[in-house]
């Protein structure tokens, strides 16, 4: 399992739009200690292995009567009007076992513990000083287990059929999870992947900031898609950059599943515009032998106009099986020899 701990940022090395963000933040972060409101935090699905467990959480402001999960209320852009708690101090329970953790600069919480818990779900709760405990679900994978799923969500499990621009604003701010469409068919080919490999895991690797992950566990909970942990990644400017890299995003997180479940091959879900396919193809030449296969969902002539075209790789990697279709219908019947094997 890698180190876990981050490299210290030099303060002068860090990015002149992250010092603005932090400035900003601060004073937010007054306003909000004067009016009353309280750091609480805010779990997210987890997952491990029988001896480490990778908790997810954000810390906010709240008010300190609201006892529920604020931010799984908000509908759009009212999830990016919460102010995140930096470098905040917060315990993690499990079982008779705690841990002190510090959350990042935007408030995010993603630490490795280590902890002994049994295969399958598991519960840990989270707080921070002053506040109540919530609760979060982890999934610890099974040691035998061999095969495990990462899927892409826009255009994968959720069409989204805007321009490639303009997604991640209209998701992020306009939609709630009542107005998003389930791809056909996704949800059954993910549950029947899962249960057909003993329950492998399922992990939803997104670009999208956290402020929407309480909208997408709902989306995918309203449309019985396998319940997984959503990588997803943090608001606004890095220590080096102005924006994030959504695609350095997905590098990062699926080497590191790797390097934490080396035992296991993965599935790859994803869709054939423009990126997925290069960083799937990458991947597989990079990792061999933790990939089982490829499957992805062929946009629409519709969607492929407003995501830009598709993807222009005529070649994959050799050695892996590839599997092309409109919806989970058909890349279920591609993968069925694979399934039943």
């Amino acid at each position: 399992m890698p180190d876990t701990d981050a490299t210290p940022i030099v303060p002068g090395r860090i990015h002149r739009a992250a010092r603005i963000d932090d400035a900003i933040l601060a004073w937010r972060s007054r306003r909000a200690a004067r009016r009353g409101l309280v750091p609480r935090v805010v779990g997210y699905t987890g997952y491990g292995s029988t001896t480490w467990v990778r908790v997810l959480a954000r810390v906010l402001y709240m008010h300190p009567d609201r006892q529920d999960e604020a931010s799984s209320r908000a509908r759009g852009w009212r999830s990016f009007t919460s102010i995140s708690v930096a470098s905040c101090p917060v315990t993690v329970d499990i079982g008779d076992d705690q841990h002190e953790v510090i959350a990042d600069r935007g408030g995010v919480v993603d630490v490795v513990v280590q902890v002994a818990l049994t295969p399958g779900w598991n519960t840990i709760r989270l707080r921070t000083q002053g506040s109540g405990a919530v609760t979060c679900d982890v999934y610890i994978v099974d040691p035998e287990i061999r095969v495990g799923v990462i899927s892409d969500i826009d255009d994968t499990v959720m069409v989204t059929a805007l321009p490639r621009p303009l997604v991640a604003a209209w998701n992020t701010f306009v939609l709630d999870e009542h107005a998003r469409t389930p791809v056909p068919g996704m949800a059954v080919f993910l549950d029947r992947l899962s249960r057909q490999q003993g329950g492998c895991p399922v992990i939803y690797l997104s670009t999208g900031a956290w402020n929407v992950a309480p909208t997408l566990r709902r989306f995918l909970s309203r449309h019985l898609y396998p319940a997984g942990p959503l990588l997803l990644t943090d608001w606004g400017p890095t220590h080096d950059r102005f924006f994030r890299s959504g695609r350095e995003h997905k590098r990062t997180n699926m080497r590191r599943l790797v390097d934490e479940f080396p035992q296991i091959k993965w599935i790859l879900v994803g869709d054939d515009g423009q990126h997925d396919e290069d960083l799937y193809s990458e991947f597989a030449a990079e990792h061999p032998d933790s990939v089982a296969g490829v499957a992805i969902r062929q946009l629409s002539v519709g969607e492929a106009v407003l995501a830009g075209g598709r993807s222009k790789r005529e070649q994959h990697d050799s050695g892996h099986t590839w599997v092309y279709a409109p919806d989970g219908a058909g890349l279920l019947t591609e993968l069925e020899g694979f399934l039943d094997g």
